[in-house]
């Protein structure tokens, strides 16, 4: 940030008077900036034994399959955002079952929150996925997915379905997890 987008002046970045972190000020107008992390809310759609997933057709990640997700919009609950994520992405209508996975991902200013739900109905590609299937454990694309958030929250079904109880999974995605994923490149 360069400019104060209250009355347009140059900023600094420092620590205000009694707080514990930079953040951007404007010495003209006195307006703090506060910059908070995003909220990524998403379902994890299930019909019998298959998951629903899209293949992204926009960057980051283009042409890799993830969950129905995406930004939280302003004037949304979390439910309300994974639901609407899950229409755009997949044409699809769910009934949400609760809180999944909630990942942490601190050094993007990112946190995921996928909720567990049943696919009611036809789907179909949205306009961000090149196409939308169903794919039994066996069959998903793994070497494929788009983020370590996605392929972390299917090992956790597959593995807390043989029992039949989903808990919340709580974790975090740390830049080694990511590197790991992702490469170096």
């Amino acid at each position: 940030m360069n400019f104060c987008s209250h009355c347009g002046q140059p900023v600094r970045f420092a620590i205000p008077a009694g707080d514990d972190r930079p953040r951007y000020l404007c010495d003209e107008c006195g307006t703090i900036h506060y910059q908070n992390p995003r909220i990524v809310a998403g379902t994890l759609p299930v019909s019998g034994s298959r998951v629903l997933l899209c293949r992204r057709a926009i960057a980051p990640r283009k042409g890799y399959w993830t969950l129905p997700a995406g930004f939280m919009e302003n004037a949304e609950t979390t439910v309300e955002a994974a639901a609407r994520e899950t229409r755009e992405e997949a044409c699809a209508e769910v009934d949400i079952h609760g809180l999944y996975t909630l990942i942490n991902l601190p050094h993007i200013n990112q946190v995921y929150m996928i909720f567990r739900a049943d696919l009611s109905g036809d789907f179909d590609a949205g306009p961000e996925s090149l196409e939308v299937a169903l794919f039994e454990e066996h069959e998903i694309p793994w070497d494929a997915l788009a983020f370590p958030t996605i392929e972390r929250t299917l090992h956790h079904f597959f593995h807390d379905r043989i029992g039949g109880d989903y808990p919340l999974h709580i974790s975090d995605i740390t830049p080694e997890d990511r590197e790991r994923y992702f490469g170096s490149a």
